[in-house]
């Protein structure tokens, strides 16, 4: 009686950690593996080379969860036969069932899902060194799956669920509600363009470069902008921009006779369509809060920058002295009175 019930326990026990084990493996995220590997954790190591090749150690688990099965079971049916006689083989059998579907499937999947980091960390090392041990096994019914897992992989995730856990840890109070927010505006960036962050050309304010700067200065002391843009003959013809301190230090220093040009920097200029997620990075780049928009032909079609990139994340960002605080929207208010006063002209 003692071989049976040994038996059986080993059964239940070895079917019970290859079910717990596939359902953590299989519940546990690629990104809980990836930080338990910076915190430097027992099994991250191995767990994350796991889950980025999950075919051989799945497979090496189905492996010895048949064999824990169907070995087992027919042990114990021969030790069962001797040990209770034939007549109660078949009751045997019906209670060996039920105890492997509670104690060797139902508990330990449950218990692998709810603690699936716990249990994918502890087990990860022994899995890996099972495959290694069962390599050949493995390799062969790897053979025998590749037509139909060939070419198929997995994204550890995506932007419809970043964007819901951000929903959910809002929901459930993980993060605020700014966080919540500002994570859902990050996605924006890269949805949104030059052009519909600009400050379109009819609203653009800038100074001609071959005036004199004495000239210009009530027009730089009222001005909002701490960066105006220089342009040559036409708004097409952008030099530059200036710093406003700089042309006020300019005019407390000196007779502004001089012209403006010779205080600008050259600016950068880039396209409509550059998305704000790489917009943000040439302001990095190039070490400039401001750029010159061109359109496809070439031509100016407005200016863009720092902040109007970051206001995608955090909303308009409107100080003491913003007289207007959508730019666009003026633009499109300015047209649209130009245009009437144009008609009543003719009229």
């Amino acid at each position: 009686m003692i071989p049976l019930i040994l038996a059986i326990l080993i059964v239940l026990i070895g079917s019970a950690f290859c079910s717990g084990t596939e359902a953590a493996l299989f519940s546990v995220s690629m990104v809980k593996a990836r930080k338990a590997e910076e915190s430097k954790r027992y099994g991250a190591r191995q767990l994350v080379q796991i889950l980025e090749n999950m075919n051989r150690p799945i497979a090496t688990i189905v492996v010895l969860n048949n064999i824990a099965n169907i070995v087992g079971s027919i042990t114990i049916g021969a030790l069962a036969a001797n040990a209770l006689g034939n007549e109660w083989l078949g009751i045997f059998s019906g209670v060996l069932t039920l105890l492997i579907i509670i104690f060797s499937e139902i508990i330990p999947k449950t218990l692998g899902e709810h603690y699936s980091e716990q249990v994918a960390l502890k087990v990860a090392p022994s899995i890996l060194l099972m495959t290694k041990i069962l390599s050949p096994v493995v390799w062969f019914l790897e053979r025998i799956t590749a037509p139909i897992t060939r070419g198929k992989t997995n994204l550890t995730t995506n932007e419809g669920e970043i964007r819901l856990l951000a929903q959910i840890g809002l929901d459930e109070g993980v993060i605020e509600d700014d966080e919540a927010e500002m994570l859902q505006q990050v996605f924006k960036l890269n949805d949104t363009t030059a052009r519909d962050l600009m400050t379109p050309r009819i609203a653009m304010t800038y100074l001609n470069g071959s005036d004199a700067l004495k000239d210009a200065k009530d027009f730089i002391i009222n001005s909002q902008h701490s960066r105006l843009i220089v342009i040559g003959d036409t708004p097409d013809h952008v030099l530059g921009f200036a710093l406003k301190s700089q042309l006020l230090a300019a005019l407390i220093n000196g007779d502004g006779s001089e012209p403006i040009s010779e205080h600008h920097t050259s600016v950068q200029h880039v396209s409509e369509s550059i998305a704000a997620d790489d917009l943000l990075t040439t302001f990095q780049q190039n070490k400039q809060h401001i750029a010159v928009v061109e359109d496809a032909y070439g031509g100016v079609s407005g200016v863009v920058s720092l902040e109007d990139v970051l206001e995608v994340l955090t909303g308009e960002i409107v100080d003491e002295t913003d007289q207007v605080v959508d730019m666009q929207q003026a633009a499109r208010q300015k047209v649209l009175v130009d245009a009437q006063g144009a008609d009543a002209l003719e009229q």
